[in-house]
């Protein structure tokens, strides 16, 4: 039997993870739960149901092939799209994902998250864009969800990633036993580690867990060859305080060994419409996106402390600024 893994979405001609143009490969399940999560259909380590209202003619074929009562009954596709309204075709709690309701939509408007794919599958479908990289340095980003999660898989992904002649980059939380982290880091060329927070207790309100592995594994993979990228997604209420900056900065700086850049990545709320996909109420939809330039401030205090930094994150040369 193939080794296969869930694949929520294979993202191409992406410029914001990793140097040039690269191809994403979005694994499904994390064991982190952040506030702000950006890709919610990646959290679940399950096949999970987009419901897109704006599609939806409310004709009732899923209501009728649904052996769980899982399904909402029609009603006026106005009222549904009203913004108050609080209607969502699927009833979460009874739906346990045999994707009946899917099969009979003939509009599109219920649609499958997660396709099994093995590592050939997702390869064959990276092989596509090797132009792209060949021209601009780039290559295959691994992230998720989160990739060290499905730690065999991802082994042999990014080991035959390598044999195929791709740069191969991992995108990563760094919530992992050490061991079994380091095995999957070995067979990525660069590694984007997410840091979120110093405060043990101030982590775990917001993502779930505590921060004493991924504090200890990124000082424990500074010591190794990796070219490192520490990913900061500043976040309104959270991490964007003076003292945050000042205390990460002092972290990273003094790392055993140097890191190649720090991305201050500024908060969106572009994912709300995902959200709603899912039936989820998230908190932070209403959230103002942060503007870019208010980052210039705390970039320059990682820069003064020896860092290059950059604010936003692209894979390009032209929007980093050098440290000294």
């Amino acid at each position: 039997m193939k080794h296969e893994v869930l694949v929520s979405d294979i993202q191409k001609f992406a410029v914001n993870d990793g140097p040039g143009f690269r191809t994403i490969v979005f694994l499904k399940g994390c064991a982190l739960n952040c506030a702000w999560c950006h890709n919610p259909e990646t959290m679940s380590p399950f096949p999970e149901i987009y419901w897109k209202k704006r599609l939806c003619v409310q004709c009732g074929a899923c209501l009728e092939v649904c052996p769980n009562q899982a399904i909402n009954p029609p009603i006026p596709p106005e009222q549904a799209l009203n913004k108050d309204t609080k209607y969502h075709k699927i009833i979460r709690e009874k739906c346990d994902r045999c994707m009946a309701c899917v099969d009979a939509c003939r509009y599109d408007a219920l649609s499958i998250v997660g396709k099994q794919m093995s590592v050939d599958e997702i390869l064959d479908e990276v092989e596509k864009d090797r132009p792209f990289y060949d021209n601009s340095g780039g290559g295959m980003t691994l992230s998720g969800g989160e990739p060290t999660l499905h730690a065999n898989f991802s082994i042999s992904l990014l080991k035959n990633a390598k044999l195929r002649g791709f740069h191969t980059c991992l995108d990563t939380n760094g919530f992992r036993e050490w061991e079994s982290f380091r095995q999957v880091v070995e067979y990525a060329d660069l590694v984007m580690f997410d840091l979120k927070h110093m405060d043990c207790s101030l982590h775990k309100k917001m993502t779930g867990v505590d921060n004493i592995n991924i504090l200890n594994n990124l000082s424990l993979l500074s010591k190794t060859d990796k070219e490192i990228w520490v990913r900061i997604p500043v976040i309104p209420g959270f991490n964007d305080t003076p003292d945050f900056h000042d205390r990460a900065s002092d972290f990273l700086a003094n790392l055993p060994r140097p890191i190649s850049r720090v991305d201050l990545l500024p908060f969106h709320n572009w994912c709300q419409d995902k959200y709603g996909w899912l039936g989820i109420d998230w908190p932070m939809k209403d959230v103002e996106a942060t503007d870019p330039s208010f980052l210039e401030i705390p970039a320059d205090l990682y820069i003064k402390k020896g860092l290059q930094t950059t604010v936003g994150g692209s894979g390009f040369e032209n929007c980093e600024r050098a440290a000294g």
